[in-house]
């Protein structure tokens, strides 16, 4: 038998049939990134893609398909659009990320790793490492005193702060 462990659900959340998801952060994270395409135009751009046919090429999507993750991806504010004119040709746009954009890496580096561990038949084909170092990288959870935290260490409560601005606004 499989024990199943979960995360500590405080105060209020612990009934679980008695809240829900309100707001989800992670619901309103996957609206925006929540496409295979969008997520490997992401991986592009960490790995220093930058223009249209590139990420079209890269991806393996239709100009049509790039230019609308492309359009929603600058749109939200994860890539900025940059102009650039080679000699003799007509100003274009690349595309760079944002500080948005790349705060969302922990993320799709721990999808990386998480595909490289259960996914993979073998060793992974790309490894993390410290460019300075060559030291491995990984994508963990830690606490602010630097403690690695396992699920049933993870303890999830209402923030106060959101409950107050949420009283505030209008209905």
């Amino acid at each position: 038998m499989m024990c199943v462990m979960a995360a500590v659900m405080e105060g209020p959340l612990a009934d679980l049939s008695s809240w829900q998801a309100v707001d989800c952060s992670i619901a309103k994270a996957m609206e925006l990134v929540g496409t295979r395409s969008a997520v490997l135009i992401l991986r592009e751009a960490y790995y220093g893609t930058r223009r249209f046919d590139g990420f079209a090429s890269r991806v393996g999507i239709t100009d049509a398909a790039a230019a609308a993750q492309l359009r929603k991806l600058t749109e939200a504010g994860l890539l900025a659009k940059e102009p650039y004119q080679e000699e003799g040709k007509r100003t274009r746009h690349e595309y760079v990320l944002t500080r948005m954009g790349r705060d969302l890496l922990p993320a799709v580096l721990a999808l990386m790793q998480w595909g490289d561990a259960y996914l993979q038949p073998g060793p992974a084909p790309l490894l993390l490492v410290e460019e300075a170092t060559g030291a491995p990288v990984r994508v963990e959870v830690r606490s602010a005193t630097g403690e690695e935290i396992e699920l049933e260490e993870l303890g999830i409560r209402v923030n106060e702060s959101y409950l107050q601005q949420r009283r505030q606004r209008p209905e």
